[in-house]
């Protein structure tokens, strides 16, 4: 069963809780609340991985996918995987940064997610973390509200603006042992909808000082900080779209080993295209980064 921390305050859309609820769970239907005491024990002397997923993804949807992700990751010993649910699908595509940041996103972490990693999370051997779209946003402003260390970040399709890390979160970069980016330029949701939240905010045109692309599409900006670790850049001819980071396909998943890395351009179709190759191999990418 996942662990899982909750901040929703509704299975679908509404606004954040006003506390975290710790419950587990592979699906909606047996997802139960966990005592605290247990979750203690679960992560004492571990490395803990939290991860969390992005927008447009309501409570039943977040526990299928994070938990299906677990499954396909591949933690060295000993190592735990925590899941966390956020109201992303409060907000949906109008909140990518343009023109106003994210509320919800900034709240959960701040407010939230980070006090309780404080308060709860001291007795794990590391914390590291990983995340989907706008689940960006949540991390960050998480690691930027934490006095624990913090040892990894995996941002997946990150929808945060391009030079995020050396501008709004360069502080919290420098608090990471070290970070990493997967990037799509066939990434569907951010190529367009970045652009349209560019035109609904004026700024209609590149090379505009206010303007930036995703970094989930195009990748960091430079200068880049110093942690970060190449390279980022998923190959074109994958075709890896938004959702394909996290989505479920039928059992079973391809076995795809680690350690992997993100291959040049050209580069053959991890596990031959199997279905569920995708998912796979973001698992096995994170695992690498993890270790």
């Amino acid at each position: 069963m996942t662990r899982f921390l909750d901040v929703r305050l509704d299975p679908v859309g509404g606004d954040l809780a006003a506390s975290v609820a710790i419950n587990e769970g592979t699906s909606i239907n047996n997802y139960q609340s966990l005592v605290r005491g247990q979750l203690l024990s679960d992560i004492r002397g571990r490395n803990v991985l939290v991860g969390t997923h992005g927008f447009h993804v309501n409570r039943a949807d977040g526990i299928t996918c994070l938990s299906n992700w677990e499954g396909l990751l591949q933690l060295p010993d000993p190592s735990v995987f925590v899941g966390l649910l956020w109201p992303g699908d409060s907000i949906w595509a109008q909140g990518l940064d343009y023109p106003e940041e994210p509320r919800v996103a900034n709240d959960a972490g701040k407010n939230l997610i980070a006090p309780f990693i404080d308060a709860n999370f001291g007795a794990a051997a590391s914390i590291s973390f990983a995340s989907h779209s706008l689940g960006a946003r949540v991390v960050l402003q998480t690691i930027a509200n934490m006095s624990l260390p913090v040892r990894r970040a995996t941002l997946m399709a990150p929808a945060i603006d391009d030079n995020c890390l050396i501008t709004e979160f360069q502080a919290v970069a420098a608090k990471v042992g070290t970070i990493s980016v997967l990037a799509s330029s066939k990434d569907e949701v951010l190529s367009a909808l970045f652009p349209l939240g560019n035109f609904v905010g004026g700024i209609i045109t590149v090379g505009h000082p206010w303007w930036h692309a995703a970094l989930g599409h195009c990748g960091p900006s430079d200068p880049k900080p110093e942690n970060f670790l190449a390279p980022f850049e998923i190959p074109d001819n994958w075709n890896y779209g938004h959702h394909n980071y996290l989505q479920v396909d039928a059992p079973p998943a391809p076995s795809i080993p680690v350690p992997v890395e993100v291959q040049p351009q050209g580069s053959p179709i991890p596990a031959a295209g199997a279905p569920g190759w995708q998912e796979a191999w973001s698992a096995a990418f994170c695992s690498t980064r993890f270790r």
